[in-house]
């Protein structure tokens, strides 16, 4: 019996850890040919082997970097059937007065560029086959303010706007475009950001790598004539009206 997504080719950016590499899993086990992106090689080419992917050292923000990747899974597979712009890091999230230039140059970099610079390459390669589809993995913080997440939420606010233009832009095209923006995870963003830990009971309830798989294939997997603009996720566990 064929899987859902069999022979479909796919790019997860972020793809080492977290959200990426359950993302980048569950694609695999539904049939596609998938290709991970991250900066750090050694946990890149572990992540691959383990779960059965192609791993591609880059940095989502540098545009010639896409080129190359894009050049070596056009080589190989002579298509691109889905790009998940999962990559993203909270960088420093502190007082907007205690941030550096670089911390604020780095985190637009990171959550925002990146995404664009990937976008645009897809949306070319999607256009001429005339289907396809993009994932932008935001952030609750792009509809909701908090304090110290000022340009975090500036540049999750910025893709998700993006995003929305995006939608009108490719369907014309049989491109569909989808933002998730999921809130608390299993993942190492808090850690990777300066943030308190959470208790292992409350982080247990949180959203994890295989919940988010598991919505990706779900989105990627309806019929091609609908479209599924965003989905916000919330765990249970969180309160919503703060972090």
């Amino acid at each position: 019996m064929a899987k859902k997504l069999q022979d479909q080719v796919a790019i997860v950016t972020g793809g080492a850890r977290g959200y990426g590499m359950g993302m980048a899993e569950a694609l695999v086990n539904a049939g596609a040919k998938v290709w991970i992106t991250g900066r750090n090689e050694e946990c890149l080419m572990q992540t691959a082997a383990k779960i059965g992917v192609q791993g591609f050292v880059a940095d989502a923000a540098d545009g010639a970097a896409w080129d190359c990747l894009l050049e070596v899974v056009m080589a190989d597979s002579g298509r691109l059937d889905i790009l998940v712009n999962n990559a993203g890091e909270g960088v420093n999230i502190a007082p907007t007065n205690e941030l550096s230039d670089e911390v604020i140059e780095r985190s637009i970099a990171s959550n925002l560029t990146g995404a664009l610079l990937g976008c645009r390459r897809a949306a070319r390669v999607m256009s001429e086959q005339q289907n396809g589809l993009i994932v932008n993995i935001g952030s609750v913080c792009a509809k909701h303010a908090w304090a110290e997440w000022g340009v975090y939420s500036a540049a999750k606010a910025g893709l998700l706007q993006f995003s929305r233009s995006l939608v009108v832009e490719m369907r014309p095209h049989g491109v569909r475009v989808t933002s998730i923006l999921p809130s608390w995870g299993q993942t190492e963003f808090t850690q990777a950001a300066g943030l308190a830990s959470r208790d292992a009971e409350v982080s247990a309830l949180c959203i994890s790598p295989a919940d988010m798989g598991s919505l990706l294939v779900d989105i990627a997997c309806r019929p091609s004539h609908l479209v599924t603009e965003e989905v916000t996720l919330w765990p249970m566990v969180q309160p919503m009206t703060q972090l």
